[in-house]
């Protein structure tokens, strides 16, 4: 084949598909799928879209309430590190302090709060951080025998609280009123 001249579409046989059409300057196959292209119509179906729809949503269904829960957990997390980090505070003192304490909380709104921890003659035995909306809710004076409760909530009573005493962490659905060592 010599690109000067002009060549017709072939006709017949299984090379026709791949004949040059000169004549218009494309390959005959390219003509056709123009064609199919310009006689369809193109978009998608109402049933396509709903299907999809329907996928998206139930992705969502699935997605939102794990999302909602681990927000949860790490509300109830962060109050266990904080009850946690109080016991330590008040474990330490008692290696070698003999006093009663007494725990305070500020909780800051969005941002951290403190704790401070004082013994009988009012002296600042320990200071820390709070997480982000935590709060120390209820707090026994320590006894001088090492025993203390401390409970510590997270910001929304759905989470419940944490009680932390002397012998360890526990979760409870509301602030015991008075809080007894356990």
């Amino acid at each position: 084949m010599l690109l000067g001249r002009r060549y017709r579409k072939c006709t017949g046989g299984p090379r026709e598909s791949l004949a040059w059409n000169f004549e218009k300057g494309e390959p005959a196959m390219m003509a056709r799928i123009r064609k199919s292209m310009e006689e369809k119509d193109q978009g998608f179906t109402l049933i396509e879209l709903l299907v999809v729809m329907i996928i998206i949503g139930i992705l969502a269904a699935i997605a939102v309430p794990v999302f909602l829960s681990q927000r949860a957990k790490a509300r109830v997390t962060s109050a266990k590190a904080d009850a946690a980090a109080i016991s330590k505070e008040i474990a330490s003192y008692y290696v070698d302090g003999t006093s009663a304490l007494t725990v305070t909380g500020t909780a800051g709104a969005g941002a951290n709060g403190t704790f401070t921890i004082k013994d009988s003659g009012n002296n600042v035995v320990a200071q820390g951080k709070l997480s982000p909306n935590n709060t120390v809710d209820a707090v026994s004076n320590a006894a001088v025998g090492g025993t203390y409760c401390v409970i510590v909530g997270t910001g929304t009573t759905a989470d419940g609280y944490i009680k932390a005493t002397s012998t360890g962490l526990a979760t409870v659905s509301s602030v015991p009123n008075p809080c007894t060592a356990a």
